[in-house]
Formats: C-alpha cells, structure tokens, sequence
C-alpha cells in the first residue's frame, strides 16, 4: 500500500510542478524611459509583437535612444522619437523590420507603435505613442496605404508626461515642421528588471 501511496504522491508533486511551470507565462519587459519631462515605463508586447519588441529592446540595450529627442508632437494624435540626436541629426538605425500591424493590437491612446514611411515594411528605431485612440492607424489590408502601424506596447506609468509633451508649442526645425518648441530630451532608456 505505501508503494502505491508513495507512487500517487510522485505523480501529484511532477503534475502540479508541471501546471506551475507550465502555465506561468512570462511576464512582459518593461522598460524605463527618462525624459527631461519625466519618466515613462513601457510595458513591451513580447507575446503579440515579438519581431518589433525583439528590435526595440535591442535599440534599448545599445542606448541608442539615449540623448535622443521627441522630434514630432502632434497635438491630439501622436508623439514621435527614436530618431535624432539633440542637435536634430538623424541617428544611423538598423535595417527595417517586417511590420506586425496584424497581431490584433489596436492603436489606442498611450500604446507605442512603430513610425513607417511608405514601405510597410519600413520601420527602424523610431516609433510613436498614441495621444488618442487612432483606431484608424490600425490593419484594414494589404496595401501601403491600409497595411496600418505595429503596436508592440503600451505606457503604463507616465501618462501625465505623455499628455504634457503632446500640449507643448511646436515649431518648424531642421526640417521637422511639428518640432516641439523645447526639446524633449529622451535622457535614457534601460530595461526594468524584475
């Protein structure tokens, strides 16, 4: 009997490992984003957007958004950065990623996405945070014009200072016509580790 009873507590003890184990999820990155405004954290969608959060943690982790700026506010739709040095040079990205447009995330206000020019599959290092919900950025087909833009995560603390930089005066400068009058300085960006 204390065979079978030792053999029954084995297999409870490896099934319940397992169903802890096995159905913990990864918990989603995060990442901690200074600004001479104030600080955000970013929560990443690894799960939906994994080519576009794999790209954006690899700028993170080689600071290339550090000493960058917020380069676009559109008031009432988007800030933009990732892409300029203070001095409004443009920074030397990587080679453009496939667009995940399609993963089923809606660009609503405080998410990130990736900005694009024409070519769906055009993005690098610069992306967006939605100022409002922008539901019509999201994927309705396959052309250049309807393909939409990734959302790959989401603002989760730093609102506030999302809302700021969108209401700040802008101004044409070095070419970029919705510059914010006072740069917006990205001071760094570095995972949060938990």
């Amino acid at each position: 009997m204390s065979k079978y009873m030792s053999f029954a507590f084995c297999v409870l003890g490896f099934l319940a490992f397992s169903a802890v184990t096995l159905g913990a999820a990864p918990a989603n990155p995060k990442v901690l984003m200074k600004t001479s405004k104030g600080d955000l954290t970013i929560e990443l969608y690894q799960d939906k957007a994994p080519i576009t959060v794999k790209n954006f943690l690899a700028y993170v982790d080689e600071k290339f958004f550090d000493n960058t700026v917020i380069h676009r506010v559109s008031r009432g739709f988007v800030i933009q950065g990732g892409g300029y040095t203070v001095e409004y040079r443009r920074k030397n990205p990587k080679a453009p990623i496939k667009n995940e447009a399609t993963n089923g995330l809606s660009n609503k206000r405080y998410t990130l996405s990736m900005a694009r020019a024409g070519d769906i599959d055009g993005a690098t290092s610069q992306f967006f945070i939605n100022l409002k919900d922008n539901f019509e950025l999201d994927h309705k087909n396959n052309t250049p014009e309807g393909f939409g833009y990734a959302v790959f995560g989401a603002v989760v603390s730093g609102m506030e200072i999302v809302d700021a930089i969108g209401n700040l005066p802008i101004m044409s400068k070095m070419g970029q016509r919705e510059a914010p009058r006072e740069n917006v300085i990205i001071l760094s960006a570095s995972r949060i580790v938990n």
